[in-house]
């Protein structure tokens, strides 16, 4: 029976371009598929037809002997060409297509060499500082240990810095095929583990991977107003690339300890400061500390009250990208007197005698709220 044009196999124009004979092909084969033909006895014969055609005409050199010859161009005497019916030839045809569709979600194909350069791990470092060094900012010198690209064969992995040959097995490609009935499957490749090139004789410094363990000495600046959490990023100071990748970054993650006398709440500080109940009572001057390490002196109005804050403008911490500083709350505790001297307890009581409800507003408040509450249970 004499073979039918490819062509016309493929339902496509003899001046199709080639996408126009791919996209002809996929929808052919997904038309004609045996799984999805499993009712009709010649869905076989049809799809190698199919697959045939393709074969032939997305390739340009075989697609003008065919143009020139027709199917003589393949037969004994023309050359040689031998597309055949099936085996490896539809194998390759339908491999080329499903690539075609999978490839880029699966990672797509790259040339020889693709991967061979890798890009280096980024790292992580805790730095912690404290309350003071967050204020003013510093600069810090820091050891961090990662992998630095072999001086002795300059990160290429072979030995006096040859560059890596193309791997025998996959040729280049990091992948090899085998083929299983109509599918094509494709798997890393055992000798470069999907690199795609190999080193012959390995660098003795590093082992053939261009890069080696080494503590290294960084300058950091930190910037004022760094809280915890704050990341820096410091570019190409990560580990560094595989066989001549690019390298890394660093990451420092910044830790702001506690400090014994302030409170940070973003930008704004808290001091909770002990008042004398005297103090307190009469009224005064306190002198507190600031962050900056300076004194600040602050007016005690007369009566006041545990839990009393006030405010020094500008006394928090610096914003981190600017716009001033936060502001300075302090809180007041007044403090009851213990350890009292027989004089003291003897002026205490006297003071208590003489003492008026209005000297204790809160409390008089309070107890007559309690003597109310008391007389409606009665009642």
């Amino acid at each position: 029976m004499a073979k039918r044009d490819y062509y016309e196999v493929l339902g496509v124009a003899r001046g199709a371009s080639a996408d126009e004979i791919k996209k002809a092909y996929r929808q052919k084969a997904k038309e004609l598929h045996p799984d999805r033909n499993s009712h009709n006895p010649d869905a076989e014969a049809l799809f190698k037809d199919v697959n045939e055609a393709y074969d032939t005409l997305k390739d340009a050199d075989k697609r003008a002997a065919y143009d020139r010859y027709g199917h003589a161009a393949f037969e004994g005497g023309m050359g040689g060409m031998g597309a055949g019916r099936g085996g490896a030839d539809f194998a390759s045809a339908f491999s080329d297509v499903f690539e075609d569709l999978f490839g880029d979600f699966m990672g797509g194909r790259g040339g020889p060499g693709r991967s061979r350069a890798q890009r280096g791990s980024d790292l992580r470092y805790n730095l912690r500082v404290t309350l003071e060094e967050a204020y003013s900012g510093l600069q810090k010198t820091i050891n961090v240990p990662a992998s630095v690209a072999c001086s002795e064969c300059n990160g290429t992995g072979a030995e006096g810095g040859a560059e890596p040959v193309s791997c025998p097995t996959c040729a280049g490609m990091g992948k090899v095929r085998a083929q299983q009935g109509f599918f094509t499957v494709e798997r890393t490749c055992p000798t470069c583990s999907g690199i795609g090139q190999i080193v012959k004789n390995p660098c003795r410094s590093c082992g053939g991977a261009g890069r080696v363990e080494k503590e290294r000495a960084l300058s950091v600046n930190i910037p004022p107003g760094v809280e915890t959490g704050t990341r820096i990023r410091l570019a190409g100071e990560g580990e560094a690339g595989l066989r001549g990748g690019p390298t890394g970054d660093l990451y420092i993650f910044i830790e702001v300890r506690e400090h014994p006398i302030f409170q940070r709440d973003g930008v704004h500080l808290y001091c909770r400061v002990p008042i004398a109940m005297t103090a307190a009572a009469l009224g005064g001057e306190i002198e507190v500390p600031t962050i900056d390490g300076g004194r600040s002196k602050v007016k005690v109005p007369a009566g006041s009250q545990t839990g009393k804050q006030m405010r020094l403008r500008g006394k928090g911490m610096p914003a981190l990208r600017g716009g001033g500083h936060g502001d300075m709350l302090i809180e007041m505790a007044v403090e009851t007197p213990v350890n009292l001297t027989a004089r003291q307890k003897e002026l205490l009581q006297e003071f208590s005698r003489i003492a008026e409800e209005n000297n204790n507003p809160e409390g008089s408040s309070f107890f007559s709220k309690v003597r109310g509450f008391w007389d409606g249970m009665k009642g």
